[in-house]
């Protein structure tokens, strides 16, 4: 291997642990914001100089076994191919999902409007949702805990996000630790390259504690 090849690779490397890093959205939890195949780009910049923000799409870590293992684990290759960056990442322990409450934040389901509320502030989620879904089928009233975060997909009906986990070890809350980076973009498939920005209904005043 020549020494301009492993300079390659060792800068892609850097890029991928520090800058920005892709994957592939693994199901159609996030439809039809994300679906299932697309090619994002999740950079680590915004995170350095501020918090993770409601209505943020975020990758993480599974928290607490979230993915079954099949889900979880690429084959040998792959996940070499993944740790250069010379391919994007598929699941391996990844999710992708939306950022609802923060630590400290009250939410929510459902106020006599049959919206999500965060601190008493009615979500407009008509932006990202499909038309005529419910915000939940699955009614909660979370605390969300410092360092944590309460997370949902899209595709209500058919995303095992932080409500699918309410009884599990951490309550269905992700850990701000977990978060690899901010879903900034769709990549590929060309004809669906877009940026990907926070819904207006998070800019509500009120809503920040």
């Amino acid at each position: 291997m020549s020494t301009v090849t492993v300079l390659a690779l060792v800068i892609t490397v850097v890029l991928r642990l520090f800058v920005a890093e892709a994957f592939y959205v693994p199901s159609e939890s996030m439809y039809d914001t994300l679906t299932k195949d697309d090619r994002i780009l999740a950079e680590k910049i915004s995170y350095l100089h501020r918090d993770v923000d409601r209505g943020d799409i975020i990758v993480f870590k599974d928290p607490d076994n979230w993915l079954n293992e099949a889900e979880a684990q690429p084959g040998t290759l792959r996940r070499i191919g993944e740790f250069v960056g010379i391919l994007p990442r598929t699941g391996e322990g990844h999710l992708v999902k939306r950022v609802i409450g923060i630590g400290g934040d009250r939410v929510i389901c459902c106020n006599k409007q049959g919206l999500i509320t965060v601190n008493g502030i009615p979500l407009d989620e008509r932006e990202y949702l499909l038309k005529d879904a419910k915000p939940s089928e699955v009614p909660f009233n979370v605390l969300v805990p410092a360092g944590h975060l309460w997370v949902m997909g899209d595709n209500r009906a058919d995303s095992a996000d932080s409500r699918a986990h309410m009884g599990g070890p951490g309550g269905g809350f992700v850990p701000v630790e977990n978060v690899v980076g901010r879903a900034c973009c769709v990549i590929w498939p060309s004809d669906r390259m877009t940026m990907l920005r926070p819904p207006d209904t998070f800019k509500k005043p009120g809503l920040k504690k």
